[in-house]
């Protein structure tokens, strides 16, 4: 179980269990650990922590993992340091079950004080403490929300929570939105700083510059998504201290670009220097533009009419005593929130059906994910694994694009998403559709892109029939809905030639019910009528159902789209009810 989760990533360093070696190590550690997960007696681990517990907003989320991995307890830093979360991808890697005692947690509801960072967003000031005592009596605190993501209303542990129109930012006790002010505030990704400034202008005068700025209009640190400039600033030691600093991407854009963008304070000085009449308001309303346009749209280029709003006109820094060169800035909201750098999209397989022949690895990225997006059939076969706090987005079952671009969409805006597919999601599933979508985005534009393996309708029927790939064998899909008949029947040929042992996807709706046929007779043209043949159907399933046949013999009404076809080699055979190809060839001899 510990090789596990040090190979997940999720533990870095063992220890041995005395406590006089684990004490001095937990206090080294203490300050700069994101979490520590324990393996042991909850109350060693009690006695371990509790000299170091100073408050919630420093110390780091603590689990415990029973020896036999049954069940990971987050004892410390459930909500706002992220040991619920943790806990339940723990759980899902060692097959155990994460025992959570927050009260939110037991009654299925979300934990307000820590909810808005699966949403990508960052949790500013207010009582929180006060905040969760009123929803823990069962009173829900009135909201205000004026950006970000509303996707979060629609989970069963949002309680069908709504945006209170009635009450204005500074009113209600919960408040989403760029704003700094009363409440407890979640500060979703929408804000662009537009920055401009002399050649070695000091960093001081940048900070300085920002901070004013943001406070002049009551506007938070923790929405911003990022910074944008002309492209002449690219190599600025200020502008690039400034973004690595607060970990704010920075955008750049040409004189063309920015000079096509209306602002309200155009300079003729700018125009004759930069090739634009405005880089701080231009670079700014520009970013916000790019931001706020769903991906389905990214193929625009006219900046009219852009969604951007400008928040903070054009305003100047100069240097202090000590200090170098002037700055401009300018703030824009996006219509949408932005943030690949905190969002991934998880690609993942359902598998064939049954939930216990998911990896432990797709477990995992399905524990960790925020948003499942996939056809209705293949979520419901993961359902049971789905907690309140995760959302479900269905698609119809041709629109795969669609689900992509809405995947990917989402992991832009800073979530963690699973694009789930059946079976393996890198065979015929969705994961060759997302990377290419992916990899059209500019470079900042990416979120983190993971695919994980799942298993295979073949391996499952393989597994079902005996051992008929223990030699060479190939997958072809007769749907030609992508793939035009001609190509399909030089790929038929070539593995009838070859001799392989052929795997049918596909192979036959009520559209096209002579392709299968033409497949068969392809097929048999290089091994004899007797060969056999597989048809595996709802594998996995309560209507799973197999039966063994010859090329000769083959039932081709009783196939459709959810059948399996599995055409031995010229040397598979049959044997007690099992279909096996042997590794090597009559007259091979094996090492």
């Amino acid at each position: 179980m510990l090789q596990r989760l040090c190979q997940a990533g999720l533990l870095t360093v063992v220890r041995g269990p005395e406590e006089e070696a684990s004490a001095p190590w937990l206090a080294r550690h203490w300050g700069s650990a994101d979490a520590v997960v324990a393996v042991g007696a909850c109350g060693l681990v009690t006695r371990l922590i509790a000299p170091l517990i100073g408050d919630k907003q420093s110390d780091p989320a603590v689990l415990v993992v029973d020896p036999r991995g049954r069940f990971v307890v987050p004892l410390l830093g459930g909500h706002g340091a992220g040991g619920d979360r943790l806990a339940e991808e723990i759980a899902a890697l060692v097959g155990g079950q994460a025992v959570l005692t927050g009260a939110g947690a037991a009654l299925g509801r979300l934990p307000l004080d820590a909810f808005g960072q699966a949403w990508g967003w960052r949790r500013g000031a207010g009582d929180w403490r006060g905040l969760m005592v009123q929803a823990a009596s069962g009173l829900p605190p009135s909201l205000s929300q004026e950006a970000g993501t509303t996707l979060w209303q629609g989970l069963e542990a949002a309680d069908g929570g709504q945006a209170d129109g009635s009450k204005s930012h500074g009113e209600a006790a919960l408040v989403i939105g760029p704003r700094s002010g009363p409440g407890c505030r979640w500060h979703p990704p929408s804000l662009w700083l537009g920055i401009g400034c002399e050649r070695d202008t000091s960093l001081p005068v940048l900070e300085r510059l920002v901070a004013e700025g943001l406070e002049q209009q009551g506007l938070a640190r923790e929405a911003v998504a990022g910074l944008a400039s002309i492209d002449r600033k690219g190599d600025e030691p200020a502008l690039l201290a400034l973004a690595e600093q607060h970990g704010w991407p920075l955008r750049l854009y040409d004189a063309t670009t920015l000079a096509a963008v209306d602002v309200p304070h155009p300079s003729e000085a700018v125009a004759r220097e930069m090739g634009t009449p405005s880089v701080a308001e231009a670079a700014a309303l520009q970013a916000a533009w790019e931001a706020g346009r769903p991906l389905t749209e990214l193929a625009g280029t006219d900046p009219a009419g852009t969604a951007g709003r400008l928040l903070v006109e054009k305003r100047i820094g100069r240097a202090a005593s000590g200090e170098r060169g002037a700055a401009t800035l300018a703030v824009a909201q996006a219509a949408r929130q932005w943030a690949p750098q905190r969002g991934s999209l998880h690609l993942v397989g359902s598998g064939p059906g049954p939930i216990d022949l998911l990896s432990g690895d797709a477990r995992r990225a399905l524990a960790a994910t925020t948003v499942w997006v996939g056809y209705g059939l293949y979520l419901d076969l993961l359902e049971p694994l789905r907690r309140p706090d995760q959302l479900r987005r269905e698609g119809r079952l041709t629109e795969e694009r669609a689900r992509c671009a809405e995947a990917l969409d989402l992991a832009r805006q800073g979530l963690d998403v699973a694009l789930i597919s059946s079976g393996d999601s890198g065979i015929y599933g969705m994961a060759g559709l997302a990377l290419e979508l992916w990899l059209q985005l500019p470079v900042l534009d990416r979120p983190a892109f993971t695919v994980h393996p799942g298993l295979s309708a073949l391996q499952l029927a393989a597994a079902r029939a005996g051992a008929p790939l223990m030699h060479d064998f190939c997958t072809i899909s007769l749907s030609d809905r992508l793939t035009p008949w001609e190509v399909i029947e030089r790929r038929l040929k070539g593995a009838a030639s070859g001799d392989f042992v052929v795997a049918l996807y596909n192979p036959r709706s009520l559209g096209r019910p002579w392709q299968l046929g033409r497949a068969i007779e392809l097929l048999g043209a290089g091994r004899p009528a007797s060969t056999p043949v597989l048809l595996a159907r709802q594998l996995g399933r309560a209507e799973e159902a197999l039966s063994l046949h010859t090329l000769g013999t083959l039932p081709e009404d009783q196939v459709d789209m959810l059948t399996l076809v599995l055409v031995g080699n010229s040397s598979t055979r049959v044997q007690d009810g099992r279909m096996v190809t042997p590794r090597g060839y009559p007259g091979a001899a094996l090492a």
